[in-house]
C-alpha cells in the first residue's frame, strides 16, 4: 500500500509537511501471523505483527515488533476497520517508552478507482 498525506502550514508546524510511506503485508508461516512492513520517507521502518483479527474479519489490530531509526522503547499500533465495501478507517497510535498508546492520527479511506 502507498500513502501520501499533505499537512498544510499551521501554528505548531509553520512549514507544513508531506508524509509518504510504502507498506507490504505478508504472512509469516513460522509465526502463523500476518506482518506489515512500512517504509517511511522520514527513515522509519516499522514491522508490525497482527495481534487481533475481529471474528467478523472487519478489524485488524497490528503492534510493532520493532521500529528502525527511533529511540528504543517506542511502540506503534495500527488498527484497520472495514467500514463497507471499498471504504476503511485507519487509527495510528504511538507509545513513548514506558507509556500508554496515544492517538497520533485517524483517517478514513475510500477507493476512487
Amino acid at each position: 500500500m502507498t500513502h501520501k498525506a499533505v499537512y498544510p502550514p499551521q501554528e505548531k508546524n509553520s512549514k507544513g509537511e508531506v508524509h509518504e510511506d510504502l507498506g507490504y503485508f505478508s504472512y509469516d508461516g513460522k509465526r502463523k501471523k500476518f506482518v506489515l512492513r512500512q517504509f517511511h520517507i522520514e527513515g522509519f521502518v516499522n514491522e508490525y505483527v497482527a495481534r487481533e483479527i475481529a471474528p467478523d474479519g472487519k478489524t485488524l489490530v497490528l503492534l510493532t515488533d520493532r521500529i528502525e531509526n527511533i529511540p528504543n522503547g517506542w511502540r506503534a499500533r495500527e488498527t484497520y476497520t472495514i467500514v463497507k465495501q471499498n471504504e476503511y478507517a485507519e487509527v495510528f497510535e504511538l507509545a513513548e517508552p514506558g507509556k500508554e498508546f496515544k492517538l497520533y492520527s485517524a483517517s478514513y479511506w475510500k477507493r476512487v478507482k
